[in-house]
């Protein structure tokens, strides 16, 4: 069974599901923004919360794209990490959150999904029409020549370069299964797909470069430090904007300004804004200076699949 990452929260109340089913009820054509929160559930930690979050818990940073393009060693450690964290990604399933927004969409109440998570537990769900602000961890790309190829194709690649690690070595081999026993399999997997392991798997690892053209290969997503695709964040302003009338926020603190900016159109533009996540969030202050706006943004702090699951379409 996953881990449970779900930090503690509040059980909400009577209110908070009737002020949600009536924001939901106004609402023809919806646009939900999902964070980390949403994957918690599926045993996939986020980065902030209190306690059980990454940040909290043990200070890790993920890795900068400036770090991942300048040094060989950083690369060595990101693709050895992602090697042994990737099967835990990859059999991760989408929780009842996942799948209730799934059936909005079936149902036409939803039009689109904006996800920061690069986890791809949306599409597993059988959702559509998602934009992966943040890319995802199912495909690799060269720096380069921006070639792809699948990551299930990659860790084929990479269990073939590394073949002697893992079955040449069994006394490496048995540390490292004694070192993941020890820490429950996925006490240490990130939301970005990589875990801790020893040193000695890590400085021996190898990874290759483009067929193609021999450049630098990254999983398909936005490191820290890296820039946001300029091409989705516009199609994300003109969706909010043209196609769609509200904006539901379910579990993201939005302290990343690639996802804040977001909200800060909703705001500008008045339209209806509801946020379900377990603690603070960068949008708190609009919700404290606008006390007779509650007809525009509502907080609702508590687990979302207690609360979105309460809802009638």
């Amino acid at each position: 069974m996953a881990r449970n990452f779900v930090p503690a929260f509040k059980t909400c109340t009577e209110k908070d599901i009737e002020l949600l089913q009536i924001f939901i009820d106004k609402s023809k054509k919806l646009a939900v923004i999902t964070g980390a929160g949403i994957s918690t559930e599926s045993g996939l930690p986020d980065y902030r919360s209190k306690d059980v979050g990454l940040y909290s818990r043990n200070g890790y940073r993920p890795m900068n794209y400036s770090e991942f393009l300048g040094n060989h060693s950083s690369r060595q450690r990101y693709w050895a990490r992602s090697f042994l964290g990737w099967n835990y990604i990859h059999n991760c399933q989408p929780n009842i959150s996942h799948l209730t927004l799934t059936d909005w969409q079936r149902f036409g109440k939803l039009n689109t999904i904006i996800t920061q998570n690069v986890d791809r537990l949306h599409h597993k769900a059988g959702s559509e029409s998602v934009i992966e602000l943040h890319g995802n961890l199912y495909n690799v790309k060269c720096i380069d020549c921006n070639h792809r190829i699948s990551r299930i194709l990659f860790q084929t690649i990479l269990t073939e370069m590394n073949s002697d690690l893992l079955n040449d070595d069994k006394s490496l081999r048995a540390k490292l299964l004694q070192e993941n026993n020890e820490n429950n399999n996925n006490r240490t997997i990130r939301p970005d797909g990589d875990i801790d392991i020893i040193d000695d798997f890590v400085y021996s690892f190898r990874y290759p470069s483009c067929q193609r053209c021999y450049g630098l290969l990254k999983p398909d997503i936005v490191f820290f430090g890296d820039n946001v695709d300029q091409y989705l964040v516009e199609k994300i302003y003109k969706k909010l904007n043209n196609e769609c009338d509200s904006l539901l926020v379910l579990g993201s603190s939005l302290k990343v300004f690639s996802i804040f900016r977001f909200i800060l159109q909703q705001i500008q533009l008045k339209k209806p804004l509801a946020i379900v996540n377990i603690g603070p969030t960068r949008a708190d202050t609009f919700l404290q200076n606008d006390q007779n706006n509650n007809d525009i943004i509502l907080k609702i702090d508590s687990k979302i699949s207690d609360v979105i699951t309460k809802i009638q379409i």
